[in-house]
């Protein structure tokens, strides 16, 4: 009886023992325990201490952000900043303007003329994105651009009669006429293409970036593409590089809302497009591209953020094409009264027209340029038609580099 009692007396033992340590029982204990009320002492304790933590917290700033971060307006919604112009450099917005207007419609005339041959792609509409850009670039900076590139390559210095010859094949185009409208090329003038394939400014652009951090070059590159471009693999193999190696280049989506002719409503998954880069650490911008201050401060902003050694940033300017995606493009895949809204309300020539007027700049002198550019222009296009075709022997041109 003795041994059996002990032996009780044992298992009794274990068992509260296998209790204290049992999970469930912890659990039980625990929640016994916070079930009892704080004191009024202990809450009030409890409550400076969380407040002294958050006051903590907002007063020490994470590890390298010691002050403000000077450009965190530029990724805050939409940009609404305007650049504040002088008188002469609104003139100087309209001229540039102008001259890209008033050359895509003679380029025009003389396709439906049948002087231009395969595809053309106007920029009517868009002008206020290049000009923007361009002003706010330095000398030392590139420029590379899909096919609708006669505006950009214009503003970069390269003359309308080159450039209108180039585009009817003549030995005097800016590519002696073999490029055509879809493949100019004047690194004279920092201009690095016209290119005819979609997508293919990203990886150029990001290349010219990779040069010039090579060479020590303080360059940066403005890299143009279009809405249509921004759903293609190339475009984010850029992105990736340019992050890793913090290269000086700036992606602008001239996003004009039709790609070749599919909305990006139609077409895109995430139709905001300057978010399209923040997965690989690519921060965006979006820009009313119809309003040359807002797109010159911005592009301003931009090339400043790159130059400051922060790598590469992406900018998607919301402009609009008044033509087809090329000549050949009836374009019913919008309506007309929309293209008839853009033109009266919103064209970026007639804005600007309005600003300048009144910022007491004179109609004369308005009238003055109209004038100036109409008459470049025309002579560009009879100096295009008149100009002599390329001799055969520069079809085994420009083939391969031949050395000296």
């Amino acid at each position: 009886m003795a041994k059996r009692a002990g032996k009780s007396g044992a298992r009794a033992t274990q068992a509260k023992t296998r209790a204290k340590k049992s999970p469930s029982a912890t659990r039980a204990s625990a929640r016994k325990t916070s079930s009892k009320p704080a004191s009024k002492g202990e809450a009030k304790a409890l409550g400076a201490k969380v407040t002294d933590a958050k006051a903590s917290a907002k007063k020490t700033p994470p590890p390298g952000h010691d002050h403000p971060d000077p450009y965190a307006h530029l990724f805050a919604d939409e940009y609404h900043r305007e650049y504040e112009a002088s008188h002469e450099e609104m003139l100087g917005f309209y001229r540039q303007m102008l001259r890209i207007r008033r050359f895509e419609e003679k380029a025009g005339q003389l396709y439906g003329m049948g002087l231009i041959g395969g595809f053309l792609h106007l920029y009517i509409g868009e002008e206020a994105v290049a000009v923007g850009f361009d002003s706010a670039a330095g000398p030392q900076d590139r420029v590379v651009t899909g096919y609708r590139c006669h505006g950009h390559a214009l503003i970069a210095g390269c003359s309308p009669k080159s450039l209108m010859a180039e585009l009817t094949g003549r030995a005097p185009g800016l590519c002696k006429g073999k490029g055509g409208s879809m493949h100019m090329f004047a690194p004279d003038h920092r201009f690095y293409g016209g290119h005819g394939i979609v997508g293919a400014p990203a990886p150029l652009g990001t290349g010219l970036a990779f040069a010039a951090k090579y060479r020590g070059e303080d360059a940066v590159s403005l890299t143009f593409f279009g809405d249509g471009a921004t759903n293609q693999g190339q475009v984010y193999e850029s992105f990736n590089m340019a992050v890793l190696w913090k290269l000086p280049v700036v992606y602008v989506i001239e996003n004009n809302h039709y790609a070749m002719g599919t909305s990006v409503d139609r077409a895109s998954g995430q139709k905001d497009l300057h978010k399209r880069g923040e997965s690989l650490g690519v921060p965006g911008m979006l820009v009313d591209g119809m309003n040359v201050f807002k797109v010159r401060a911005a592009a301003e902003e931009a090339i400043a953020y790159i130059r400051s050694g922060r790598g590469p940033i992406l900018v998607e300017v919301k402009t609009y094409r008044y033509r087809g995606h090329s000549m050949s493009d009836p374009a019913k895949y919008r309506p007309r009264e929309e293209v008839q809204e853009v033109r009266a309300h919103h064209d970026p020539i007639e804005l600007l027209k309005e600003r300048m007027l009144d910022a007491g700049i004179g109609e004369a002198e308005i009238k003055k340029i109209d004038r100036a550019v109409k008459q470049e222009i025309d002579e560009a296009a009879d100096f295009a038609r008149h100009a002599a075709e390329p001799e055969p022997d520069e079809l085994y041109r420009d083939v391969l580099i031949e050395e000296a």
